[in-house]
């Protein structure tokens, strides 16, 4: 019975991992494609390789080595691989766990420094108006929060772009957004903060759960001798 619950364990083992591989896989093929064909900076010149492109090119790379290293070693039972498997999740999640207690604790630094990286960032497409990179981020930005600047339209100075305009800038009457991006992007975070805690919770349940499978299958084949074998 034990016998049988464990091959159960160890093929279910397999099952998840190789989904996760195949998911990282589509990550890291999607993160390649953004990098070719889409031109993508960040909007605060201290995150410049951190657009989305990279992280999703990251986030691939990381998914795909550590569900290869699992489902490689529940299906030949090595316990050199369930102990790297292991370890890798645990320090995983306690990467996950200390970024999100260092942004509760240093929530009003961290905000600070995002608004001035941000005024950073606006300065410096106000010097590359026109076919800018960095100039479409913020018009993609503040059409798609509907804000104007960092603070207010004041920002932009007398260069004010187009997605600043409440309807066509050239109608008589027509008036600029007053909702600054920065306060935008925190009530979009505060909205969506229960989804993204949820989704870390998820995340964490599922690493410790990787985890204990892990360690249930390595003291299994401790006990039964083998082990390294490939």
């Amino acid at each position: 019975m034990a016998h049988g619950c464990l091959k159960c364990l160890k093929y279910t083992m397999c099952a998840a991992n190789f989904l996760c591989f195949m998911c990282g896989v589509a990550v890291l093929s999607f993160g390649v494609y953004l990098t070719v064909n889409v031109k993508m900076t960040a909007l605060t010149p201290s995150l410049a390789n951190l657009n989305i492109s990279n992280m999703l090119l990251i986030s691939g790379i990381i998914i795909t080595c550590v569900s290869f290293l699992g489902f490689l070693g529940a299906l030949k039972e090595n316990r050199c691989l369930l102990m790297t498997f292991f370890l890798l999740l645990f320090l995983l999640m306690l990467v996950e766990l200390s970024a999100a207690c260092l942004m509760l604790v240093y929530e009003k630094k961290i905000n600070s420094w995002i608004k001035d990286d941000l005024k950073e960032g606006l300065e410096k497409a106000k010097l590359q108006s026109g076919n800018s990179t960095l100039q479409s981020d913020w018009d993609f930005v503040q059409n798609t929060f509907d804000c104007c600047g960092v603070n207010n339209v004041t920002d932009w100075g007398n260069k004010v772009p187009e997605s600043c305009c409440q309807g066509p800038c050239d109608t008589p009457g027509g008036s600029y957004k007053t909702q600054g991006c920065l306060f935008a992007l925190n009530n979009w975070f505060e909205e969506n903060f229960l989804n993204i805690g949820i989704s870390v919770i998820v995340l964490c349940i599922i690493e410790v759960l990787g985890m204990c499978f892990a360690m249930t299958l390595y003291c299994h084949i401790s006990r039964a001798g083998l082990g390294y074998k490939l």
